[in-house]
């Protein structure tokens, strides 16, 4: 089929301009997954099919950041499509290549979504996770109950993104560095092609006794690579077998649908709340590895208490000083 040569055409383009392998990986999974909402090649696609795409991921109750994905990557597939082949597609099917992308179709910013809920409380974590804890006397596969429970404490505490925390080694927890250790993310995220961007991320609020615990008497228990979170093969885990846990580790909660959360909201969990604690932005930034101070503010999510709580301690503070 012509379109498939054109889907192969295109992955080729992200090798040749330097995506990373990552960034490749997503996206050969996600542009099958959008195709697979028309019934037609993508030049005979028309607003209408767009606008049912998108109607169809917001029943799914898909979030406005993944529609997002879905609609990028149907534009830039048909903008190559209609750069390389039109002539071709003309001459073969009759048809010209129009544009079903117009701005009726265009979605809003993420963060201007108004559903958008917020992250977990401290609270709500430190509950979920005495739960987990106290599963590892009970649970039949301990080595994997712990692994999980030291690796979700991870995305909290040093607030690395699921895919870079997946993707460090045992070599990569340097507990002798700073007042409690740091982690070397070797492969933090990409942006615009520019190759992974290593940062080096603190085990804040106790994450390196967790990791140390983990490293001594837990990760022995699996085989002998180089992967700190793996497998029973010694492979890293895979987001997907991460997102799955975890949300068993919920079921057996029993919490309710609101209480629920995903791996990536640990991240912004542990962004909001640093900055809750009196952590400014620039610092809440270089924890997150963000390249711009606007992807920091789109994750920081305050308590609904946030102004008036600021307000206490700033009168409290004020008061102290004219008593002193």
């Amino acid at each position: 089929m012509f379109q498939a040569d054109c889907v192969q055409a295109f992955a080729a383009t992200w090798v040749t301009r330097g995506f990373a392998p990552t960034t490749i990986g997503a996206y050969t999974s996600l542009l099958p997954r959008v195709l697979a909402h028309f019934d037609r090649p993508v030049w005979q696609i028309e607003p209408a099919h767009v606008d049912a795409m998108l109607h169809t991921l917001l029943l799914a109750d898909r979030t406005a950041g993944t529609r997002r994905r879905y609609l990028d990557m149907l534009r830039a597939f048909h903008t190559f499509v209609r750069l390389r082949y039109a002539t071709e597609i003309r001459a073969l099917y009759g048809q010209a290549v129009g544009d079903p992308l117009d701005r009726f179709n265009r979605l809003r910013h993420v963060w201007h979504e108004p559903s958008r809920r917020l992250p977990p409380t401290a609270e709500r974590l430190m509950a979920f996770f005495a739960h987990t804890r106290a599963r590892l006397t009970t649970v039949s596969d301990y080595p994997a109950a712990a692994r999980d429970y030291a690796l979700l404490r991870t995305l909290y505490h040093s607030a690395p993104r699921l895919s870079e925390a997946l993707r460090l080694e045992l070599c990569d927890v340097h507990p002798e560095l700073g007042p409690s250790g740091k982690l070397h993310v070797r492969f933090g995220k990409a942006a615009n092609a520019s190759g992974p961007r290593p940062r080096w991320a603190p085990m804040l609020d106790g994450l390196d006794r967790i990791l140390a615990w983990y490293q001594s008497d837990i990760r022995p228990l699996f085989p002998d690579t180089a992967a700190l979170f793996c497998d029973t093969h010694g492979q890293p885990l895979k987001p997907e077998t991460v997102r799955d846990r975890l949300s068993r580790l919920l079921d057996t909660e029993g919490r309710i649908e609101g209480d629920r959360f995903t791996p990536h909201d640990l991240r912004r969990a542990c962004a909001t709340h640093h900055y809750e604690q009196g952590m400014d932005l620039l610092t809440v930034q270089q924890l997150l590895g963000h390249q711009h101070i606007a992807s920091t503010m789109a994750y920081v999510r305050p308590c609904l208490t946030f102004v008036e709580d600021a307000w206490r301690r700033a009168t409290s503070a004020a008061l102290t000083g004219l008593a002193g």
